[in-house]
């Protein structure tokens, strides 16, 4: 994950070298849905082979993405992360950089991610420009949602990695999106995942899931 100018609870070496026992024990049902969602929001982009992923961590996704078929580079600030996720390998090119200023020129990328990142940038805006910058049609968002009480419970525990969290709900992201982007977003489509007593295969227009999942498709003549 990418987190600058302020405490950043990702430098913890002993978060990141545990980060991803959680996919394999409580997190495995939340792990099967998100992946369903975003692999629904990339089904609907044409001709998908480069991805960047923004806010790599471990790079948990980064290597399912790459399973998938796509050329897949990540790029994070902290370093116990970024030293994780090349200990896992999984065909990933790994680069350190800020979310807020990326090593990459205009339209390099056919679409990049930021899969629960957001909500812990100081400076989400710039993120989003700068992902909307080296994408050459596509950015595809994954945010956890602040009207699910799993956003709730994890304010409440205390922890440091929740404390800096910033969690949205399906509109406020839609809004983000506008505002920073403009007339540069040709179409926004979102889903929700992780509805109470639904199937983690299931997704929904309902803004209630845990886990929102966002594509926003971008005109060649980005602002």
């Amino acid at each position: 994950m990418i987190v600058s100018d302020r405490f950043n609870p990702f430098d913890d070496p002993e978060l990141a070298s545990g980060y991803e026992d959680w996919y394999a024990t409580e997190g495995r049902t939340a792990d099967v849905a998100e992946r369903n969602l975003l692999r629904w929001l990339l089904s609907g982009l044409p001709r998908v082979q480069t991805c960047l992923e923004i806010g790599v961590g471990t790079g948990h996704f980064a290597r399912w993405l790459a399973s998938e078929g796509y050329r897949v580079t990540g790029v994070d600030r902290s370093m116990p992360m970024l030293s994780e996720a090349l200990r896992r390998g999984g065909g990933v090119v790994l680069t350190r950089a800020d979310a807020s200023s990326l090593p990459f020129g205009d339209d390099v990328f056919d679409v990049s991610l930021l899969i629960t990142t957001l909500e812990f940038l100081p400076y989400p805006e710039r993120a989003l420009y700068e992902a909307a910058r080296v994408a050459r049609h596509s950015v595809v968002l994954g945010a956890l949602n602040c009207w699910h009480p799993l956003a709730w419970q994890r304010k409440r525990s205390g922890l440091p990695l929740w404390k800096v969290a910033h969690f949205y709900s399906p509109p406020e992201l839609e809004h983000l999106v506008r505002q920073v982007l403009d007339d540069s977003v040709v179409q926004i489509r979102w889903r929700t995942t992780l509805l109470p007593g639904a199937s983690p295969r299931f997704f929904s227009r309902l803004p209630f899931g845990a886990f929102i999942g966002m594509r926003v498709v971008l005109s060649k003549q980005k602002g």
